[in-house]
């Protein structure tokens, strides 16, 4: 006697996505961060070779101007004593990143990930490369708001990166291109 139920059908399988899109995520991720971290090193250079030290110079007073510093610690100089903690945790945090880049299929998230990555990255090469020494470099910062934090442009590509994945995982949009309401459906943002 034979079983005449019929076996159940295959579930349908989403198309995997050519090895090239792969690269292009990981391209876009990585020239993004390369072209902040260039950015931001030159910027600190510049900072570094025409200011001195606790200078101030009005840009857009009195919104904006440029206060040469240099800081031992994380944002709002905390943790001044704990210079190499901050070095780990940024070799930590741009190696996932970097992990993550060969994973995404999706052109925002590239984006917002490269601004962090690049972020991190260009305040890790103080901490590694500036005084006092290395691994607890001071960190250059110049651009100041009244009633502000002074920060560079490391932190702007950090916080902007951190926007945009706040807003990209507030739509819905997943890493791989998906939205997270519709599960099948497939976006290239």
């Amino acid at each position: 006697m034979t079983d005449s139920t019929p076996a159940p059908a295959p579930q349908p399988q989403p198309p995997a996505r050519p090895k090239a899109a792969l690269t292009r995520y990981a391209l876009v991720m990585a020239l993004v961060a390369l072209a902040a971290w260039i950015f931001d090193q030159l910027t600190k250079i510049w900072v570094v070779a025409t200011m001195t030290e606790g200078q101030v110079t009005d840009v857009l007073p009195p919104l904006l101007r440029w206060h040469f510093i240099r800081n031992p610690g994380a944002a709002f100089s905390i943790g001044t004593d704990y210079t190499w903690i901050f070095t780990i945790i940024m070799v930590l945090v741009s190696g996932f990143l970097i992990y993550l880049m060969f994973r995404l299929r999706s052109a925002a998230w590239s984006v917002a990930l490269g601004l962090v990555l690049g972020g991190a990255v260009g305040n890790l090469t103080d901490r590694l490369f500036r005084e006092p020494s290395f691994g607890q470099g001071h960190v250059v910062d110049f651009i100041a708001f009244p009633n502000f934090a002074i920060f560079n442009i490391a932190d702007s590509c950090v916080v902007s990166g951190v926007i945009l994945v706040c807003l990209l995982t507030l739509r819905g949009i997943n890493m791989d291109g998906t939205r997270a309401s519709a599960g099948k459906d497939s976006t290239d943002a």
